[in-house]
């Protein structure tokens, strides 16, 4: 497994760990403290789970199964993928943070910042799916087809 890999998979854990810790807080908010909280908040719990967790998850791994592009692949790039796993990791602790933010203040830049960080967020990941489109492929495969292997 090499470096970009793990940082995709290690940072996926990270993102999991702040999505259950806010869990935690909205629990005890709902049924200890008995306190109200906003859909920002529950926005910025489930956004880190799903785009921060789970799609960087899928990225490492899909980064890692895929085979190697082949030769005249010009669309896979690793400067590419490494700006990629920058670009997704801050855009989603940002916008997880301005989230956090929004649930208690009402500030205007705070919301246009939000969108942007979704924004960028959406880009990574069309670069990301763009770049391995050529690694997705059979490998192998098509023989065993070829032969009457059923999958």
């Amino acid at each position: 497994m090499f470096t970009t890999v793990r940082y995709f998979i290690k940072t996926s854990i990270a993102f999991l760990i702040l999505g259950i810790i806010v869990g935690l807080h909205l629990s005890i908010a709902k049924y200890i403290s008995q306190t109200a909280y906003t859909q920002e908040l529950i926005s910025a719990h489930t956004h880190i789970i799903l785009v921060g967790s789970v799609m960087m998850m899928i990225m490492g791994v899909a980064l890692w199964f895929f085979p190697r592009p082949e030769k005249d692949d010009k669309k896979y790039n690793p400067d590419l993928i490494w700006i990629v796993y920058w670009m997704m990791t801050i855009a989603t602790l940002l916008r997880f943070i301005f989230q956090i933010i929004a649930s208690y203040y009402f500030i205007k830049w705070v919301n246009i910042s939000i969108v942007i960080f979704s924004s960028l967020q959406v880009i990574a990941m069309i670069l990301f799916f763009y770049s391995i489109w050529g690694r997705i492929r059979a490998v192998g495969s098509q023989y065993r087809e070829a032969k009457g292997e059923k999958f």
